[in-house]
């Protein structure tokens, strides 16, 4: 008996980016801070991806980490958002998860597994074309488990 497979079409699973050249300059000058730090090496991962693996200084694979931008300056940054599904994805990885908030004058980082947050329904004004401006989020308020390096020492 001959059974005929029927192909639905898919649905592209690929969403808008509106990442801006900015965003994405925000970001690196973020990871370059954090792995400075333990003279580390970082390596930009695919797009649907976390944003990076983090290396120690003999290349051994050490950590994930996910870089927000936070377009204010680390002491009035609170409370650090984050969507959920972003959480999920790291801690998948199971070895080291750290979200980085990239703030104006330095960074806030932290792990997963430190810190506590809230969540809810929140994110941003609806844009044409995104479909994850409004999702489930986590936000963090400012608690023991946070680092924080400035980007220019005082």
């Amino acid at each position: 008996m001959r059974t005929a497979l029927c192909t639905m079409p898919r649905r592209s699973t690929r969403e808008m980016r509106f990442e801006k050249a900015s965003d994405l300059q925000r970001e690196l000058k973020a990871i370059e801070k954090f792995t400075s730090k333990f003279n580390g090496t970082f390596k930009k991962l695919d797009p649907n991806d976390i944003d990076y693996r983090v290396f120690d200084d003999k290349g051994n694979l050490i950590a994930y980490a996910e870089v927000k931008g936070r377009l204010r300056s680390m002491s009035s940054a609170y409370p650090l958002p984050i969507a959920a599904r972003k959480v999920v994805k790291l801690c998948d990885k199971r070895l080291n998860p750290v979200i980085i908030w990239a703030c104006d004058d330095g960074i806030i980082y932290g792990k997963p597994t430190e810190i506590k947050g809230s969540v809810k329904w929140g994110g941003r004004k609806p844009r044409e074309g995104a479909v994850n401006d409004e999702e489930l989020m986590i936000y963090y308020d400012k608690q023991k488990g946070f680092r924080y390096y400035k980007y220019y020492e005082e």
